[in-house]
């Protein structure tokens, strides 16, 4: 019998390897699938990040399952269209695929190739840390939650930005998980060649956390909610906690 921690492990190798499979094309399947609103929320989450943080200078933001580094470029120009001085921003991600990608496109950034429950930096060193549509893709999302907890300074931020599972979804939210189910995976899976990689996202999405308990998990980890909002019928959620201590 395989054991609770190797399946966990073999799970986790898989997302990597699908990733490392689509990293050439998944730019463009992401800007086909999404036709650009996610910028809305990621310039939300930055924005309302820096309120929430209430300094000029910050001195190091940290990007979780950083992928090909385009929300590490928010972080980059909503500081800069604020006046906000930022450090260093540091990207973290355990697919060589997507951070070569990353490289490539914003070579100003830091990369570490990691896991999200294992980050290589020092314990209190980071203002904010972002996890973006990633979540969800962290098999042990709980030693994760303690990991980010412990890189961030006391008060840091932690600002994940998910597809959560709908508990109550409305009609409208049920013809966008129609085309979440079965027009998106078909358009990813046409671009990348690779249509099991893009079956795994609405699959992903259904089998995650609610929103609920998504706050009750940050909760436990010694997060304070600061800011819980839905966007586009439900279809992306945005949250910021603070670190107690």
């Amino acid at each position: 019998m395989i054991s609770y921690d190797k399946q966990n492990k073999q799970k986790q190798e898989k997302i990597v390897e699908m990733f490392d499979d689509i990293a050439s094309t998944y730019d463009t399947a992401n800007r086909v699938m999404s036709m650009g609103v996610d910028k809305s929320w990621r310039r939300k989450a930055c924005d309302l990040s820096f309120k929430f943080a209430a300094k000029e200078s910050i001195d190091r933001v940290v990007d979780i399952a950083c992928g090909t580094g385009d929300m590490m470029d928010f972080w980059h120009n909503r500081a800069e269209k604020s006046g906000i001085a930022i450090g260093e921003i540091v990207g973290v991600d355990p697919s060589v695929g997507m951070v070569n990608v990353a490289r490539k496109k914003y070579p100003k950034f830091i990369y570490h190739i990691s896991k999200a429950t294992d980050i290589p930096l020092e314990d209190r060193s980071a203002d904010i840390l972002s996890i973006t549509y990633g979540i969800r893709n962290v098999v042990e999302r709980e030693s994760a939650l303690a990991e980010f907890n412990r890189v961030l300074k006391r008060d840091g931020l932690v600002v994940i930005l998910e597809f959560m599972k709908n508990e109550n979804p409305s009609f409208l939210s049920k013809i966008m998980n129609f085309y979440t189910n079965n027009i998106l995976p078909k358009v990813g899976g046409f671009i990348s060649k690779n249509l099991e990689a893009y079956e795994y996202l609405p699959n992903s999405i259904e089998n995650f956390s609610t929103v609920t308990n998504m706050q009750k998990e940050l909760e436990s980890a010694g997060f304070e909610m600061l800011y819980t909002k839905s966007f586009s019928m439900d279809i992306s959620t945005l949250l910021i906690a603070r670190k107690n201590s």
